[in-house]
């Protein structure tokens, strides 16, 4: 049996907003009967968590690539790749 990581389980930062705007595409619509509308709602609501969720933890991650040896910031500059 193939066991499945809890990363498996979260969907990424790119295909959660897709998914957000397709919510929105449909509830802008207004076509959509009420209780499918408080269900896109609610599911709009998870995705919008997990995107924080996700964007917080690449924010820690930054804010650790970027530390001097004795804990303050460090400016390091941005490099494009090509």
């Amino acid at each position: 049996m193939e066991k499945k990581t809890p990363s498996a389980k979260i969907p990424s930062f790119e295909k959660s907003v897709a998914r957000l705007d397709e919510l929105v595409a449909r509830l802008e619509k207004g076509d959509v009967p009420l209780d499918d509308a408080l269900a896109l709602f609610e599911e709009g609501s998870a995705l919008v968590k997990t995107c924080h969720t996700l964007l917080d933890t690449a924010e820690q991650k930054v804010m650790q690539l970027t530390k001097n040896p004795d804990g303050t910031p460090a400016f390091v500059p941005f490099e494009e790749q090509g």
